[in-house]
């Protein structure tokens, strides 16, 4: 029963995105233990407290696209619009333009991307997060960036990322950068 309800689960999530959620299928078929240990992964990459959706989603896109060539980048994209994310901050973090982010944009973006660079700013942004968002929101950007890599990774190892694609933003392309010249 607890099997079929996550199927269904899955189905709808994957319609309601367009993204094919065939490699989490798959966990959940052929090892169904396995599955419902990763399951509540999929919730706590979504957590939220104080940190505001355009800097939490900053982080998310800038994760995903560290580790994917597109699908899972486009999830990222099309659930910080259904968060109520404007589209220019969205092109602005797929762009990699610091100068057309909000101040709240940028440091998700900064934070996300000096972690997944290991640059040597890391302690910079990570004090900045702590200075406007305490140790909730450090911990907040922590999870969702470094969650929302796991996914393509997984999908990634299991043999399922087979596709590339352009990713859109409310339906117009974007060229996306994924690291500065």
């Amino acid at each position: 029963m607890r099997s079929f309800i996550a199927r269904r689960m899955l189905r709808s999530f994957s319609k309601r995105y367009g993204y094919d959620m065939g490699y989490v299928e798959t966990i959940l078929k052929k090892s169904p233990a396995a599955f419902f240990k990763f399951a509540p992964l999929i919730k706590a990459a979504n957590h939220h407290e104080v940190v505001p959706a355009e800097a939490r989603f900053a982080a998310k896109i800038t994760g995903a696209l560290s580790e994917d060539c597109g699908p899972c980048t486009q999830l990222a994209v099309d659930m910080a619009l259904e968060a109520g994310v404007s589209k220019d901050q969205i092109e602005a973090v797929l762009r990699r333009d610091i100068r057309a982010m909000s101040p709240e944009t940028a440091l998700g973006f900064q934070f996300a991307s000096a972690i997944v660079h290991r640059s040597a700013d890391d302690e910079r942004y990570r004090d900045a997060v702590r200075a406007r968002w305490g140790e909730k929101g450090v911990i907040e950007l922590a999870m969702g960036l470094q969650l929302g890599r796991m996914f393509p990774m997984l999908k990634f190892a299991l043999g399922y990322a087979k596709e590339c694609r352009r990713v859109t933003v409310a339906g117009h392309q974007v060229d996306v950068i994924k690291q500065a010249a």
